[in-house]
């Protein structure tokens, strides 16, 4: 039921800030802020929840050019932010275009050009109006630029690209001897990046200049499409006789990319055709012919060496497929005959084969969006094995030995499954680039979530209900020392937020979650500037939003409706699958423990212990295990596994669950979701939700990955 006076406080503050936007934008504007969008709504939502607070001391407007977005952009400004004034685009114009029409319509002294996927610090605008106050000759300023791992984003001060700045950053001089004046000039990377330094250039993420001086060197060149037109203001700004100057006593978090990441090559292509075109626009009469063409010939063979590693990069799953069909191959035919003499006699076999292979992969993903996915490719792998045992009977010419294509095919299945398996593994460890699904159950991140706890945040709710997001929640920061050692929502304060790097590094935590509802700006990028040397990823829950905002990512708080909802143990198809496994897994479990079982009744004198669980059917059964005998005393729970009337990975055996879809689709099982994180002291809300996940997202891997993460909790035990 909604609480009245709640809602009367909501709405008086609402009118309080509409007033006070009012006031504001009734005032000569003292900063002009101008946001060209594409495609990033929840980044840029939380790029303007940040300028309210940092632009708050100052009269200001705010200009947003939406590039014909089709995620809904548009209709967030009108509904949340309606104080800042749009202006919709029917195509996308680039950057430069989208820019000068906000330029036009700019009557603040200070012009501010920043990007949709940047956060500022509250105290960004006074400082840098402060540095250009007391500096008449800066006509452009541009603060400390973070990436989100807290790390310095080299573009935010620079040299233009000149001859041999740009020899020594397309050679890599630049990245061996960065701390050299001589080589690391294109991103200044031997300044201190902590001083003021006067530099020729900043990024166009964020620049900020005075108004007379924008007037004065003119807008951005159109011809630009997306990048180089910053460089390309920079050096007019210093043409124009002003300075440019890098002020880092303020920061931002720049998140890089999002509005073009979709499109990598074309991405690419555009930088590397920015580049020529500001060289062929500044340079072409200050340098000898012969070195200007060098230094286009120079930017178009980078572009060229880009874009052939990018197309190998994309590639390399399917040429480490295409080795292993070989290598499984000549096993086969060796496991079979001894040696490899018969190689070129299976030649013709090998190459339709391959290609059966390698179309199955294809088109279960795992070239595209699943590239990853073991099981994906495991079944891949027994379709093709199916097409090819079917050419063995039909052609005569395939059936040269049909034991060495079941053997090739089970050489296959291990092989070509294994090392997505092996490399999501590593991910989950933090080894290597490979982005993966693997962890999101069994090894999920170690997690720590920063808010002001005492005074209420709501997303702690929201985060214990989530399930496969890859959380693993340890513990909390609270901005309010007073805090420490207290409990909420059935987690501990570890400590305050100025001794969070001492519990980084103490609990080994990978994930920190800034609510930043309650934590203030500056506050969550000290935090990100003083961990980059943490290897943990920092992410945003922004005020009001459903949306963890991370680096490159978006994770998404809202829940999936319930008529949305398919259960996939609801399918045949999937119950057979799940009871092939508990059959296999059972059988093999069995098998491998009885001697040890055995072994262990005898030290036990027969001492059994009996346990009673609820079945799916209404009925219920009778579990015996050792009095002692560690991981191994409840060897006999696999008995009635296969039977089936437990399932390895089921529900909880301890709590029947009223559902009546858990109770049809789902057997009580010996391990599980609501097994493996009773530690958390889950509500029957929570246990409810994990069900429902369980029952949505069934497949095999996930059965595993449950059962591994039951072995390192006993391991732990």
């Amino acid at each position: 039921m909604a609480n009245p006076v709640s809602e009367t406080a909501q709405q008086a503050a609402a009118n309080d800030r509409a007033a006070t936007n009012h006031n504001r934008r009734s005032a000569v504007p003292r900063i002009s802020v101008i946001i060209v969008s594409y495609n990033v709504k929840d980044f840029l939502q939380q790029t303007l929840l940040s300028l309210q607070q940092a632009l708050r001391p100052f009269p200001h407007e705010i200009f947003v050019v939406d590039n014909a977005s089709e995620d809904g952009s548009a209709e967030l400004i009108r509904r949340q932010f309606p104080e800042v004034s749009l202006h919709e685009s029917d195509s996308n114009l680039g950057f430069a275009k989208a820019n000068n029409i906000a330029l036009q319509q700019a009557t603040g002294d200070y012009i501010v050009l920043i990007n949709p996927d940047t956060i500022a610090q509250e105290d960004t605008f006074t400082e840098l109006i402060a540095f250009l106050e007391k500096t008449p000759d800066a006509g452009m300023v541009s603060c400390k630029v973070l990436n989100p791992d807290g790390t310095l984003q080299l573009a935010c001060r620079r040299s233009f690209p000149t001859p041999w700045v740009a020899v020594t950053r397309l050679t890599g001089l630049s990245r061996f001897w960065p701390k050299s004046k001589l080589f690391g000039k294109y991103n200044l990377t031997y300044l201190p990046e902590d001083e003021i330094a006067q530099v020729d250039a900043v990024s166009g993420s964020f620049m900020m200049l005075r108004k007379q001086t924008a007037e004065q060197i003119g807008p951005l060149d159109e011809d630009f499409f997306m990048y180089g037109e910053d460089l390309d203001w920079c050096l007019r700004v210093n043409e124009a006789g002003w300075k440019i100057y890098y002020v880092p006593s303020t920061q931002i978090i720049h998140f890089k990319g999002e509005s073009s990441k979709s499109a990598p090559f074309d991405r690419m292509f555009d930088f590397n055709r920015a580049m020529a075109l500001f060289v062929k626009k500044h340079f072409r009469q200050r340098y000898f012919f012969i070195t200007y063409y060098l230094l286009i010939l120079a930017i178009w063979a980078r572009a060229a060496m880009s874009f052939i590693k990018s197309s190998l990069e994309k590639m390399l799953p399917l040429l480490i497929d295409a080795t292993i069909l070989q290598v499984s191959l000549a096993a086969a035919i060796f496991v079979k005959f001894g040696h490899l003499q018969f190689w070129h006699d299976y030649l013709p076999v090998n190459i339709v084969y391959s290609l059966a292979w390698l179309i199955s992969l294809f088109v279960a993903g795992s070239y595209s969006h699943a590239r990853y996915a073991a099981f994906r490719a495991a079944l891949a792998i027994v379709a093709g094995f199916v097409f090819n045992s079917a050419l063995t009977y039909f052609f005569k010419q395939y059936a040269f030995s049909r034991a060495v294509v079941l053997s090739a095919s089970l050489f296959n299945l291990l092989l070509i499954a294994g090392w997505r398996f092996a490399f999501k593994l590593l991910r989950a460890f933090g080894v290597g680039r490979f982005q993966g699904t693997l962890g999101k159950t069994l090894l999920a991140r170690r997690t720590l979530v920063v808010g002001d706890f005492s005074k209420g945040e709501s997303i702690l709710e929201k985060l214990k209900l989530r399930i496969g997001d890859g959380y693993d929640i340890i513990g909390l920061v609270s901005i309010n020392p007073d805090d420490t050692n207290q409990q909420y929502n059935g987690w501990r304060v570890l400590a305050d937020v100025d001794h969070i790097q001492e519990v980084i590094r103490r609990k080994n935590v990978q994930e920190v979650i800034f609510s930043t509802h309650r934590v203030p700006y500056d506050r969550v990028l000290r935090v990100i500037s003083d961990g980059r040397s943490s290897q943990v990823n920092f992410k945003l829950i922004p005020s009001n939003l459903d949306v963890i905002i991370g680096k490159a990512s978006i994770d998404r708080l809202s829940d999936i409706p319930l008529l949305e909802i398919d259960y996939k143990l609801a399918h045949r198809q999937h119950r057979l699958l799940k009871r092939v496994f508990d059959v296999a897994g059972a059988g093999l479990g069995l098998l491998l423990g009885a001697p040890f079982f055995l072994l262990l009744i005898l030290i036990n004198a027969f001492r059994f212990q009996k346990k009673t669980v609820a079945l799916s059917d209404g009925r219920t059964a009778s579990l015996y295990e050792l009095a002692r005998g560690g991981r191994l005393a409840r060897l006999l729970w696999l008995l009635p596994v296969l039977t089936g009337r437990l399932s390895i990975v089921g529900r909880d055996l301890l709590a029947s669950s009223d559902s009546g879809a858990d109770r049809h689709w789902l057997k009580p099982g010996l391990t599980g979701l609501v097994q493996i994180n009773r530690h958390r002291n889950l509500t029957e809300e929570e246990r409810e939700k994990f069900q429902l996940f369980y029952l949505t997202n069934f497949n095999l891997m996930l059965d595993v990955e449950i059962i591994l993460k039951t072995l390192l909790q006993q391991g732990k035990a």
